[in-house]
């Protein structure tokens, strides 16, 4: 059978926080029960398209899935053990906030075969996390790991960004000395973007917002490889570094082109050769779900010279590149014939490196990567 991913939107969160462009807002009781409802009905369409696929991956994603009352996601998961064929051994991934887990919420997530926690901590320093409009601290992130870890919890995600409003190199080595210490079997590190449209946005384009300058930026980007190769995490993605068997086997399918089914608000999918997308209006995709409409806004045939790019600008975001068997497999020309002008240039500049398998960024690559990337887009 095919292999599948599964991802589930929940767009929910206590509080928006000043940097996030997510699709995200506060709700009541009334509008999270009313959309869980509404997810389960999408869960069951889309099961019976996927009869011949096994899922080896799931991922709650937001939002704060943790936010969801206990029993609301227990008939979510039901739902989907349901309607699709989860192997044994599947990954099923929940993103959570500090400060909204209980052991109640664990128990339930244990029980129901949720296996891997990735948790928002960002910063370790209050204040940092104050400017950032997080709702918690690092005490609260403290209790929620350690309890997480008693509950049996053993493979967990720790989130965490660098270059924030007032932070410094020295403020951010705390962070992952402090982080280290708890040993994570997983650490995505991402530096601030400001994005249109959020508070930081607005902060940014009147001069208000203290970040840290190009340099210092680079050298925490540094340091960040540095202190965790140094304690055993394998870099395999720009972002994420892992232990030895615990890289993500959900974000990889994003990297390697492997299909994946997403469900939601807002939810996007790479299924049948096509890219999808359901819209971002809550009322719009209750009401859709009810009368059975069509809640895709995107439905794209992908063309093959689309899928040839989105092969090379994903690929080149994993740290062992892009295949060129795998290249030559799909698409029955050779990786040099088609984009060779651009490899040359990029590798006489210093931004890759080959050899007869494969092709990948090197660290100035790494450094522009988006520039990189964008040169492989027809």
């Amino acid at each position: 059978m095919k292999r599948l991913g599964l991802y589930l939107h929940i767009p929910f969160c206590i509080r928006k926080c000043a940097y996030c462009d997510f699709l995200s807002a506060p709700a009541g009781e009334t509008d999270r029960i009313s959309y869980v409802q509404a997810l389960k009905k999408e869960i069951q369409c889309m099961g019976k398209e996927t009869k011949e696929y096994q899922v080896d991956s799931v991922f709650f994603g937001g939002g704060t899935p943790s936010i969801l009352e206990p029993e609301l996601l227990e008939e979510l998961l039901l739902q989907l053990r349901e309607s699709f064929c989860i192997t044994k051994e599947a990954e099923i991934t929940l993103e959570a906030n500090p400060g909204t887990l209980t052991e109640k919420k664990l128990a339930v997530y244990k029980k129901n075969g949720i296996n891997r926690l990735s948790i928002g901590l960002q910063s370790a320093d209050n204040e940092e996390l104050k400017k950032l409009g997080r709702i918690h601290t690092w005490e609260e992130f403290l209790d929620n790991y350690r309890l997480a870890r008693q509950l049996g919890f053993s493979n967990i995600n720790i989130d965490l960004m660098s270059a924030l409003p007032g932070q410094t190199r020295e403020s951010y080595e705390r962070t992952l000395d402090k982080v280290l210490e708890l040993k994570p079997e997983h650490i995505s590190a991402y530096s601030l973007i400001i994005e249109e449209g959020t508070p930081f946005y607005e902060a940014w384009e009147k001069d208000e917002l203290l970040l840290p300058a190009e340099g210092e930026e680079r050298q925490m980007y540094y340091l960040t490889e540095r202190l965790l190769k140094a304690a055993g995490y394998h870099r395999y993605e720009i972002s994420n570094y892992a232990k030895s068997g615990f890289e993500s086997r959900h974000n990889n399918k994003y990297w390697t082109g492997e299909e994946y089914l997403g469900m939601g608000l807002g939810a996007s999918s790479c299924f049948d050769g096509r890219r999808m997308k359901n819209t971002e209006f809550l009322p719009e995709y209750l009401e859709e779900i009810k009368m059975r409409k069509e809640i895709h806004i995107e439905n794209h045939l992908l063309t093959r010279r689309e899928k040839m790019e989105e092969f090379m600008f994903l690929g080149l975001r994993r740290m062992e590149g892009v295949s060129k068997e795998r290249f030559f497999k799909e698409f029955g020309e050779e990786l040099l014939e088609v984009y060779g002008e651009t490899i040359n240039k990029q590798e006489a500049d210093g931004l890759i490196a080959q050899n007869e398998k494969q092709l990948w960024l090197t660290e100035r690559g790494i450094d522009v990567s988006n520039r990189v990337m964008a040169e492989y887009l027809f």
